[in-house]
């Protein structure tokens, strides 16, 4: 938790942080995908990604959804089990 007196950023959850072990295993994986000369492989990765995309991406839009609803109500004052 940050201090008390510190001012509070309501956009900071944004911020998108990675460990140094994160950090190089995504290095590795885009490099091993540079170095691959075979298209067939390039194009199930590349067909895979844009699947995994679009459902990270409905994924959170509905998260986000939910997180207003659920803030509307907290905002109307109804309790929440």
């Amino acid at each position: 938790m940050p201090p008390k007196n510190a001012p509070y950023d309501p956009f900071k959850w944004m911020i998108v942080e990675q460990t140094l072990e994160e950090e190089l295993i995504l290095e590795t994986t885009i490099r091993e995908i540079k170095d691959c000369g075979d298209i067939d492989t390039i194009t199930q990765l590349c067909a895979a990604m844009v699947k995994q995309q679009w459902y990270q991406s409905q994924l959170l839009r509905q998260a986000v959804n939910h997180i207003a609803e659920m803030d509307a109500l907290i905002a109307g004052g109804v309790q929440m089990l």
